[in-house]
C-alpha cells in the first residue's frame, strides 16, 4: 500500500523536522538542558494520538450498520479537510517555519517559572498536530482496507522519517524539502479526492445521500480492483471499478480545485540568508 507509506512518510519528517529544528537551536545556542523537555512533549503527542485512535476505533465498531456508515463518512471527511489544509498549509509556510519555531522557544524560555512546561507544550502541540493528521488519515485508509498490508505500510512509512529525520539532524544528509513537499502534495491531493468519493458512498449506504447514484462506467470485466492494478491505483488515486455519478463529480470537482489553487504559481517570499532549499536543521 503506497499510499499509507507515502503518507506517513511526509508526516513523519514534517514531525521529524519540526523536532530536529528544535532540538537543534536549544543545542546551538547552549541551552541543551532543555532537551529532555523536547522528547518529553514528542512522547506526550505520540500517546495522545495513539490513544485518540485506538478509542475512534474501538467505539466505531460498537456502532450498528447505519451508524457505522456515517461514522465512516464523518472520519472521511475529516481526513480530506485535514489532509487539504495539510498541503495548503505546508505551502504557506515552509520558508518561515524555521524562524517561527526559534521564536516560539525564545518566548516559551524567557520566563524562569514555568518554562519547561511551556517549551513541553509548544513541542507537543506541533508535533500532535501531525499525530492527529494521521490518525484521520490512517482511520479512513483502514475502513477501506482489509489485512495487515496497510498497517504495515504506515510503519514503514514512519520508521523511514525517523531514520531521515535523525540523518537530517546528524547532518550527514540534505533533502530538497520544497520539491519534497511539492509532489507529496500533488500525491496526498489525489488520495483525497478518492476519500472524499468514498464519503458519497457512506452517505447513500447510511441512507443520507440519494442522488447521483447512477454508475458512471464499469470497469470490473476490465480493470477490476481485485486485480493487482486495479488494487495499486485504488491505494494510490482511489481507483474505483464501478463509481457512481456523484462519486466521480467528487473526485473530479476536488481535483479540479485544488490542483489549480496549489499548483499555482507562489508569490516570491524573501528567504533569510543562510537558508537553502537543500535543508539542513543544523543550518
Amino acid at each position: 500500500m503506497l499510499a499509507p507509506f507515502l503518507i506517513m512518510l511526509r508526516e513523519g519528517i514534517e514531525a521529524a523536522l519540526i523536532t530536529g529544528i528544535i532540538a537543534a537551536y536549544l543545542r546551538q545556542t547552549g541551552r541543551s538542558a532543555w532537551l529532555p523537555a523536547v522528547w518529553v512533549g514528542v512522547f506526550l503527542a505520540v500517546a495522545v494520538s495513539l490513544f485518540i485512535g485506538a478509542a475512534l476505533q474501538m467505539v466505531s465498531a460498537e456502532f450498528p450498520q447505519k451508524m457505522q456508515e456515517l461514522f465512516e463518512a464523518a472520519v472521511g471527511a475529516i481526513a480530506v479537510i485535514v489532509l487539504t489544509w495539510m498541503v495548503f498549509w505546508m505551502r504557506r509556510a515552509a520558508h518561515s517555519i524555521k524562524g517561527v519555531l526559534h521564536e516560539s522557544i525564545d518566548t516559551a524560555l524567557a520566563t524562569s517559572s514555568g518554562a519547561g512546561w511551556a517549551l513541553i507544550g509548544m513541542v507537543f502541540f506541533a508535533v500532535a498536530r501531525e499525530g492527529l493528521e494521521s490518525i484521520f488519515f490512517l482511520l479512513a485508509i483502514f475502513q477501506q482496507s482489509t489485512g495487515p498490508a496497510a498497517p504495515l505500510a504506515a510503519l514503514a512509512g514512519i520508521l523511514v522519517a525517523i531514520a531521515i529525520g535523525f540523518a537530517i539532524y546528524a547532518g550527514g544528509l540534505r533533502l530538497n524539502l520544497r520539491h519534497f513537499f511539492r509532489w507529496t502534495a500533488v500525491f496526498i491531493l489525489f488520495v483525497a479526492a478518492g476519500i472524499l468519493a468514498s464519503v458519497f458512498g457512506n452517505l447513500h449506504e447510511a441512507g443520507l445521500w440519494n442522488s447521483l447514484q447512477t454508475p458512471a462506467y464499469d470497469l470490473s470485466l476490465v480493470l477490476p480492483t481485485s486485480s493487482l492494478l486495479g488494487s495499486i491505483l485504488s491505494g494510490i488515486l482511489g481507483y474505483q471499478e464501478n463509481p457512481t455519478v456523484g462519486e466521480v463529480l467528487a473526485y473530479l470537482t476536488f481535483l479540479a480545485t485544488t490542483l489549480v489553487l496549489f499548483l499555482r504559481p507562489a508569490k516570491p517570499q524573501s528567504v533569510p540568508a543562510g537558508v537553502s532549499e537543500q535543508t539542513n536543521v543544523r543550518a
